[in-house]
């Protein structure tokens, strides 16, 4: 066991190097007010479409996916054919509303659905809190790893890795985020997959080691793993697929990261391409983890291979990177790592900063910001969440979360889970008004904030899956959205109808 050494330190140096230099390089021409967010429509779908898989495929995934099938089995792995369900109703629904609006932000369409500001800036609130905990944890994961690993305290490495995306994000905004996105993304795919075949190149009977383990040895399903549940607030593997399903499309319909890569163009077709190619890269790569991660617990466990240090769950798959793998592609492949978390933190940085920016202050601003002053709000705005984001790191460096993917997929279904309902409300309904949204809105609210703080405290012996919190708020919204809508639609003598192109409807 050799571990990591000063080729793997030069390597990943290098690395780092060499994507801040491609920031900076498509950084050159100086984009202002809506070029800075949205690119200047060179960027081929292909960047954007990698970009996307990307932005998703964090080290939260990276690193807990591997770690819950060493540790458990596959049952997580069917949150990702969520997106069977997730791509076609946005595709079919969503895609088009956008394209023929031509938003400029997710929270843009509640402005032109329900006619109000004030949903545009709490929908976007509800983002930036959402994100600024995502960015915060996607750096926190991968440099506690590395810091076991290499030696180095982890502050040094989470301010490091704050700093780059800082620079490439302010510089060059969506533009040069998209192709370093690119660039990462690619590193990622050829990476783990290079990964997954050396362990099968070691395994004692290949890959037919790891079918056997997830057959016989049960790391597929376990026996008191249902494919049904007819509790639908426990967990099973149809709630997992339908409710990861409506979480992926919270993410594809109302956070602005994901959003944002959609106003890049207005073509249908293009975005289709995107959706589907994304689809298919994040389903190949969360099996070729979770393979990883089968193999690993046969290479460890049967087939009584020396575990290497620092092997806790979500630490098993970069602790093999470091020990198992010759020297120079140990460099590599940790610098995938670092990949995942650059990328997401980067999209993160900027996305923030638009949305910031295009929906909060330019909508609270008594005179029409000029794209100069766009721009600089949305610089200053992505070096101050950049800062604060590493702060909330380091904070969570000296704490610790049990289980990243499974803490990080509750929260956004609380979040995106809220925010879905209120899509799903204006998209698909006539009747909806600005008062209904902000009913379900709250409700909806109310409800997560029990259901996810309150209950655990007054009834603990009362367990509702994460995977149903956005199925929840999105019955909460429109049980009581609609009705509320219809009732102040009487009492005001409303009878108007919602803007062209606002619903899935024709007017």
């Amino acid at each position: 066991m050799q571990g990591f050494t000063y080729i793997d330190l030069a390597i990943l140096i290098v690395y780092l190097a060499a994507v801040l230099f491609a920031g900076l390089h498509f950084a050159k021409k100086e984009m202002k007010g809506k070029e800075y967010f949205k690119s200047d429509g060179t960027v081929p779908w292909w960047v954007t479409s990698v970009s996307i898989f990307a932005t998703l495929l964090s080290p939260i995934s990276f690193l807990s996916l591997a770690g819950n099938s060493y540790a458990g089995t596959w049952i997580m792995w069917f949150a990702q054919l969520g997106m069977l369900l997730a791509i076609p109703l946005t595709i079919k629904f969503f895609l088009p509303i956008y394209s023929k609006l031509d938003i400029d932000t997710a929270y843009h369409y509640l402005e032109l659905r329900f006619n109000s500001k004030g949903l545009r800036v709490l929908g976007a609130v509800m983002f930036i809190i959402y994100q600024v905990g995502r960015m915060s944890i996607i750096m926190y994961l991968p440099c506690m790893v590395l810091s076991s690993l290499m030696g180095i305290n982890v502050n040094i490495l989470i301010i490091i890795m704050g700093i780059i995306a800082i620079i490439y994000s302010y510089t060059g905004g969506l533009k040069s985020v998209l192709w370093t996105d690119f660039i990462q993304g690619s590193v990622l795919l050829v990476g783990v997959t290079f990964g997954l075949i050396f362990l099968i190149a070691h395994l004692d009977g290949g890959i037919g080691a790891i079918f056997h383990e997830m057959s016989a040895g049960h790391k597929f399903l376990a026996v008191d793993q249902p494919i049904f549940n007819a509790n639908i607030l426990k967990d099973g593997v149809l709630l997992m697929i339908v409710g990861a399903g409506f979480n992926t499309m919270g993410s594809y319909v109302s956070s602005q990261d994901i959003v944002q890569r959609f106003t890049t163009t207005t073509d249908t077709k293009k975005l289709n391409k995107m959706m589907l190619t994304n689809g298919g890269l994040s389903i190949f790569i969360a099996t070729v983890f979770y393979l990883i991660g089968t193999g690993l617990y046969v290479f460890y466990q049967v087939q009584g291979n020396q575990l290497p240090p620092a092997a806790q769950q979500d630490q098993i798959f970069a602790s093999w990177i470091a020990f198992e793998l010759p020297v120079g592609i140990t460099g590599l492949l940790l610098a995938a790592i670092y990949a995942a978390a650059q990328s997401t933190l980067s999209t993160g940085l900027n996305s923030v900063a638009s949305s910031w920016t295009l929906d909060i202050q330019a909508r609270l601003s008594k005179k029409e910001l000029s794209f100069e002053k766009q721009t600089k709000i949305g610089q200053y705005v992505s070096l101050l969440v950049g800062i604060f984001s590493i702060v909330v790191a380091m904070v969570l460096a000296n704490g610790g979360v049990k289980s990243a993917y499974e803490w990080f997929n509750g929260f956004m279904g609380l979040v995106l889970g809220i925010l879905i309902g209120t899509f799903i409300l204006g998209a698909f309904t006539k009747v909806a008004n600005t008062t209904g949204a902000v009913c379900a809105f709250i409700a909806a609210s109310a409800v997560m904030v029990g259901i996810k703080y309150v209950i655990p405290v007054v009834a603990p012996e009362v367990t509702i899956s994460i995977w149903s919190y956005s199925i929840i708020s999105i019955v909460v919204s429109l049980v009581v959205g609609l009705p509320a809508s219809i009732i102040s639609r009487k009492v005001k003598g409303d009878t108007s109808v919602p803007a062209q192109y606002t619903t899935i409807y024709k007017n």
